[in-house]
């Protein structure tokens, strides 16, 4: 397929890269050009300019970027994909955002006779990279049917939830477990220091039992380390959570453990911490 692919961040970046690799003909667009230009020279495929030049021609285009405006700008803006989408063509949005961009940009796109599915996505940057993220869709079954085996180049489990808009509310339900489930993590592991306890047993032994995830799988030892460099950096945590607590907000959603982890979040954002991963809570509880 010929497909554009907007946004190389640390997802979007290998995401396109797997595109080529499976076969699928390849235009990016990134605002910083020097980022295309290293991806062009890593992957083949070509840059352009803009969002709808990227687009132009294209049968599938994929989006990646921070938050709600930046979706807008890429899409309806001025110079966006939409510009020089054709009918029958689909656009893909693995931004995690609000469901109401999702909707807005999905008019915006059947106005036009696009196709369109909002496509979190988990599994992080390590997903990203070694091809194996979930991902949660949003849009048109027919739309969807057609994107799938496409997005097949970069996930394990790629799941329509229903009309535009349920791929984001997916998404929510994700960090909302995620935040309540590694603050938990952070509590169990101070607790076990403060024990006595040595850390990798307890883990060890708890994993195998109803406590275990895959943050205790994955993020257990590092917080014991106090080592947060890596990973899902909380500032976009803290994005995330916000527009979980928004759409909780309206839909009547109670999120208390929701709200009380983000306010943690905000104070290691406050001591300059917000690169640091999201499994860093542990921080405040040592500190």
């Amino acid at each position: 397929m010929k497909c554009a692919f907007i946004g190389l961040g640390v997802m979007g970046y290998p995401m396109a890269g797997h595109l080529v690799a499976a076969g699928h003909e390849v235009t990016v667009f990134n605002r910083t050009p020097a980022r295309a230009e290293a991806w062009v020279a890593a992957h083949g495929g070509a840059s352009a300019p803009t969002p709808a030049a990227a687009a132009e021609g294209a049968d599938f285009v994929f989006l990646c970027v921070g938050d709600d405006p930046d979706v807008r700008a890429v899409t309806t803006g001025p110079n966006g994909v939409l510009e020089t989408m054709v009918a029958g063509a689909v656009l893909v949005d693995h931004t995690t955002a609000s469901a109401d961009v999702a909707r807005e940009v999905h008019e915006a796109a059947d106005a036009r006779g696009v196709g369109f599915v909002d496509a979190p996505s988990s599994g992080g940057q390590a997903g990203a990279e070694n091809g194996v993220l979930t991902v949660m869709c949003g849009g048109e079954s027919v739309d969807f049917d057609r994107a799938a085996p496409v997005i097949d180049a970069y996930s394990r489990a790629c799941t329509l939830l229903g009309p535009a808009g349920s791929g984001q509310l997916c998404k929510m339900v994700n960090q909302i477990a995620i935040a309540g489930l590694l603050q938990g993590l952070a509590e169990g592991i101070d607790f076990a220091m403060r024990a006595g306890l040595d850390v990798s047993t307890v883990v060890d032994t708890i994993s195998k039992g109803a406590a275990g995830s895959w943050q205790m799988e994955n993020r257990a030892t590092t917080m014991a380390a106090g080592e947060f460099d890596f990973g899902f950096a909380l500032d976009w945590m803290r994005k995330d959570l916000g527009i979980c607590l928004t759409e909780g907000d309206r839909i009547g959603a109670s999120l208390p453990v929701t709200a009380l982890v983000d306010q943690f979040y905000a104070r290691l954002q406050r001591d300059g911490h917000g690169r640091w991963d999201t499994s860093s809570l542990i921080a405040l509880l040592q500190g």
